[in-house]
This record gives structure tokens, sequence and C-alpha cells, in this order.
């Protein structure tokens, strides 16, 4: 006697859709978690002493508990984003699953180990004076470190990580033309704003925003697709 679903086509084909069908709803989570986690980091670090503050402000922010509290978990929050993005990009592989090409498959996840990183790194840069001064009792950062901290943060989030993310976008979006897993005017929309991201030579704080809005819209699609493709699933026999 057979055991129970082998032999029997439906049960099995049944289970790989449910299984395909999860992928998006995960994608689509940790998209917006990621977005979420992602734009609060970034305001928070936003909150430090504005460039050209004397070093008598930034003593003053530093030395402070609700500054330093800011500070700090926007920090904490940083890693939880990445992880956040990283879980978001290994749902969408596995929604792509055998209909990627090798070499896309490549150029996307690579990009996004490498704008994770980059952020990991901004986040550290802008982030040791704090620590410096939380922990080892360290005297608040002069003038000249807070600017040169700050311009490193900037340049691997700014300079590295958009870019990197929008290498991510181009990939994502082609992907998404090749194998319809999102609808055209996403991928259109991926495609103008990593043009943007790509060649963009100025340090505008509103800029780097744009990638998470991005990945928010595609996960809200995400949801909105599997909500409808669950709708048609067919009931299981009891």
């Amino acid at each position: 006697m057979e055991a129970p679903g082998v032999g029997s086509g439906a049960p099995p084909r049944l289970e790989t859709v449910g299984r395909e069908l999860r992928a998006p709803w995960a994608a689509g989570v940790a998209g917006l978690v990621f977005a979420t986690l992602f734009s609060v980091s970034m305001v928070l670090f936003y909150r430090q002493p504005r460039a050209g503050s004397s070093a008598a402000e930034i003593a003053e922010w530093y030395l402070r508990d609700r500054g330093r509290a800011i500070g700090f978990v926007g920090v904490y929050l940083t890693p939880f984003a990445g992880i956040a993005f990283l879980w978001f990009v290994a749902t969408v592989r596995s929604r792509i699953g055998a209909r990627e090409d090798k070499f896309f498959a490549t150029v996307f996840l690579g990009g996004a180990i490498l704008f994770v990183g980059m952020l990991y790194g901004a986040a550290a840069a802008i982030s040791a004076p704090l620590a410096a001064v939380k922990f080892q009792d360290a005297p608040p950062p002069s003038p000249d470190v807070f600017v040169y901290t700050r311009g490193l943060a900037y340049t691997l989030l700014f300079v590295f990580g958009l870019r990197a993310a929008a290498v991510f976008m181009i990939v994502s979006s082609t992907i998404a033309l090749r194998t319809g897993a999102l609808p055209r005017w996403v991928a259109y929309v991926g495609f103008a704003v990593a043009l943007v991201l790509l060649f963009s030579v100025s340090y505008i704080r509103a800029i780097v925003f744009a990638f998470p809005a991005w990945v928010a819209l595609v996960s809200i699609v995400a949801l909105r697709r599997a909500h409808a493709e669950r709708g048609h699933l067919p009931a299981r026999d009891s």
C-alpha cells in the first residue's frame, strides 16, 4: 500500500505551491522591516551635531545622556536593518528559484552583500566616537575628529553603499522584467531610482531614503500579489 500522498500528484503539488506562496509574504515582511529600521536609524544618525558645530556644542551633545541614547538607538537598529535586508534578498531568490540567470544572480547577491557591508561600515564610523566616550571614558571628539568620522561615514554610505544599492536595484528590476516576478512599472521605477543613485555626486541627506522607499514598494506589491495568489489556491482535501 502506498503511503498517504505517494502516487497522488495533488498533495505534493499543493505543498509546493504553498512553499512558493510563503516566499512573497516573507520577502514583503522582511522588506518592510528593513525599510522601517533603516529609515529610523538614518533619522537618528542625522540628529548628531550639525556641520560647523563648535567644540563646545559637540562636547555638549556627546556628554548628554539624551544625545548618547539617540546615537546608540541608531547604532543598534542598523544591524537589524541589515539582517532584515539579507532576509529580504534570500526570500526573493527563493521566489525566483531556478528561473534566475547565473550572471544576474551573482551580481544581485553581490550588490546586496556590498550594500550591507557599506551600511555597517558607515554606522561603525559615525558611532566610533560615541562608543569611545561612553565605554572608554574618552573625551568628546574635537571638531576635526568629528568632521573626519562623519566624512568617512558619509563616503561609505553615499559613495559606495548607494552605488551598490543601485546595482542591486538594476539587477532586481532586470530579473523582474525577465521573470514577471513584479509588475513592469515597479521595475521601471527601480531603473529610474537606480540611475539617480548611481550618478549622484552630492551628499543630499534625503537621497539615502530612496532605496528603502523602493524596497518598501516592492514589498507591498509582493504582499498584495501573495494575497491574491493565496486566494486562488485550491482547498486541500481532508
